[in-house]
This record gives C-alpha cells, structure tokens and sequence, in this order.
C-alpha cells in the first residue's frame, strides 16, 4: 500500500471541475522478453476514467488486468503509450510520486508491517496525528470493532480478511483522489468477503470528487459497477454498464465467478 500525503495544489479543484476526465491511458503497451521473444502482455489501451466513477476491470486469467493495475501506480512502466492524471502527464514518475499527486493502491496481499500499530499505520496515511477516536472511526466504516484493533500490531496476528479492511481504512484516510485495488477478493474467507462487498456498496454512494478502479472477476463486485471495462489478451474487448456487460460474461473462463 502507498501511503504518501498529497500535496496541496491551490488551482486544482478548479481545474479538475472543468473536465471531465481524471485517468486517460493513451495507446498503452506493456511487454516483457520470455524465452529470448517478446511477449505483449497489453497492446495500445486507449480508456479514459472520469470524476466520481466506480470502475470494474475484468477479463480472465493472464489478461493484463494486474499488470494494468500496477502500470496506474507506476510499479511498472510501460513500453509505449502515456498515462495522464488529472491532465497532468504521469506515464515517467514514480510511485512515491504519483501518490504524491492522489493515487493510492491496495495490493492483492496487504504488507503486514512488524512492530507498527493500527493508528500509527492510519497517522501515516493521513499525514496528520490522528487522535485514537479519529482513527477508530475510520476503522469503524470498514466494519472493524475499532477499539480492539486501534492498538494491534500489523502481523501476522491478523487474518488476511481484517487486513484487507485495515487496508481499505487506510485509503479512506488519505482520501486520495483516485483509488486502485488489485483483486481485493484474493486469499479472504466468505465472511470477509461480505463485509468486502457491503464497504464497497459504502464507498460507491459517497464517492465524491475521486474515482475508485477494482480490478476483479467476482459477480458481486462487478454489480456495484459503474461501468465495467473487459480485457481479453492485453486487449480492451468491450466497455459498459453492468446490465450491458454481465450477461456476455457469465461462464467465461475465470470472469463472473461467485462467491456468496
């Protein structure tokens, strides 16, 4: 997870609210060399994502979605094509750096961190000394009973469904601009996974001024979608709402797969 506080941009609100879009992936490629031959693993991606959107992208396995996900932060960098945020060219920096501009990342498996707190790890994404009754309420809108948890240690003392949470809660407090989960669904019980779900309902109703971008095949995440956004061989097959997309996905190899 990346936890850097945003720098303060005086002009940015208004420049923002006069235009529409947030995210533009132009002719984006990505490729690796396997074997001594290279491999294309996304071929020219052109999507633009907008202010206030909860976006699903989907497809199977060995798509590109993580790989998409990681090129957003800039884990990765891409071998063609540019990224802009905010109207801003991102596609060279860093990821200390584009957190720095409002864009968080919530790994497939959240980093335990030995020997750091709860609110310690929530002061730190916040930028701020968080007072104990700030932070258990962040903790709070995740579903976790915040006074049993604002003290623990991020360890292995935690299963993997209360440190997806504690992770969830940690981008809520730095309230960033644009939100990227890789397969949040991953490695969690059914229990967890519900909880899951009813967040993400949450954070749909309130979003407000920032985007959120899941990359995930579950049937119930994709639901809550504004719009879905379907990979298929590093390519974008098809773009639309839930009710345009659910039905041509069901029964796809590693898509739309139920976890209830």
């Amino acid at each position: 997870m990346i936890m850097m506080r945003r720098a303060r941009d005086p002009g940015g609100a208004e420049r923002r609210y006069g235009r529409k879009s947030m995210l533009e992936i132009r002719d984006l490629s990505f490729s690796v060399e396997e074997d001594g031959k290279k491999k294309d693993i996304l071929r020219g991606l052109d999507l633009t994502i907008e202010d206030g959107k909860f976006l699903v992208i989907t497809g199977p396995n060995g798509s590109g979605k993580s790989t998409l996900a990681r090129l957003i932060m800039g884990i990765e960098k891409p071998t063609g094509g540019a990224i802009l945020f905010d109207g801003q060219d991102v596609t060279g920096l860093d990821i200390t750096e584009r957190a720095k501009l409002g864009i968080s990342f919530a790994f497939q498996q959240p980093v335990r961190f030995k020997g750091i707190r709860v609110k310690d790890l929530l002061r730190m994404a916040s930028g701020r000394n968080l007072s104990v009754s700030e932070a258990c309420s962040y903790l709070a809108e995740v579903g976790l009973c915040a006074r049993d948890y604002v003290e623990r240690e991020i360890n292995s003392s935690l299963s993997g469904g209360e440190l997806k949470r504690i992770e969830i809660a940690t981008l809520l407090a730095r309230n960033t601009r644009l939100s990227v989960f890789d397969e949040p669904e991953a490695g969690i019980d059914l229990w967890s996974f519900q909880n899951l779900i009813r967040i993400f309902e949450k954070m749909r109703r309130e979003i407000k001024d920032s985007s959120i971008v899941i990359i995930s095949h579950q049937e119930r995440i994709l639901n809550i979608a504004d719009e879905i956004v379907v990979l298929s061989a590093g390519a974008i097959s098809a773009v639309g709402t839930p009710e345009q997309i659910m039905p041509s996905l069901v029964g796809v190899g590693g898509v739309c797969e139920k976890l209830e």
